[in-house]
């Protein structure tokens, strides 16, 4: 299994409401993407300050690293990056394989 976690930090300038479309964004793609089979996500409330900024993480399953593949070309995840960068300043992506 693959874990694909990603981690957001939103520009400075970003509002509620753009922040908001972008985690409902986030929130939609696995009914889309057949490939997703869990999502989590949620904000910074971590009390150590180690948050290096980013605000919100999102964690996604996948059964392969093929199925982690087709979402990354999916049309409804190409199209959520195209929308969500003006209001993201930073991101980090981090993927790994289970036992």
């Amino acid at each position: 299994m693959i874990r694909h976690l990603v981690l957001v930090r939103f520009r400075a300038d970003a509002g509620a409401a753009e922040q908001a479309a972008v985690i409902g964004a986030f929130r939609a793609l696995p009914a889309a993407i057949a490939e997703v089979l869990a999502f989590e996500d949620g904000a910074n409330v971590s009390p150590e300050g180690l948050a290096h900024g980013f605000d919100q993480a999102f964690l996604l399953s996948f059964a392969t690293a093929q199925a982690r593949d087709a979402y990354l070309v999916h049309q409804a995840h190409t199209a959520f990056v195209a929308q969500s960068q003006p209001v993201i300043e930073r991101a980090l992506v981090f993927d790994w394989e289970t036992a």
